[in-house]
C-alpha cells in the first residue's frame, strides 16, 4: 500500500510527498534525510495522508496535489469538498 501525504514545515509550509511507510518517512524528513526541501524547513507532522492501491497512483496523485495552491491544499485536508471544488 503506498500513501501520498502532507507534511506541516516548521515554517509552515506544505510538502507533498508519498511513501509506503508513513512513520520511516516522517522519520527520515525529522533527521534532514528526506528531501531538499524539509531538510531546509524541517519536517513537522504529516497532517494528511491517503493510500493508494500501487505507486503509479500514488505518483499520479502526488503530482496533481504538488499543482495545487495552498488555499486547496488545506481544503484537503480539512475535508472540505464544496471549497474543494470552488477553488
Amino acid at each position: 500500500m503506498w500513501h501520498v501525504y502532507i507534511l506541516n514545515c516548521k515554517n509552515g509550509a506544505l510538502y507533498t510527498g508519498i511513501t509506503n511507510n508513513l512513520q520511516r518517512r516522517l522519520n527520515e524528513h525529522r533527521q534532514g534525510k528526506g528531501g531538499h526541501f524539509t531538510k531546509s524547513f524541517g519536517a513537522k507532522e504529516i497532517i494528511f495522508s491517503e493510500e493508494h492501491p500501487n505507486k503509479p497512483s500514488a505518483l499520479r496523485r502526488e503530482a496533481q496535489i504538488k499543482r495545487w495552491t495552498r488555499n486547496k491544499k488545506l481544503a484537503l485536508i480539512k475535508g472540505d469538498k464544496v471549497l474543494l471544488k470552488k477553488l
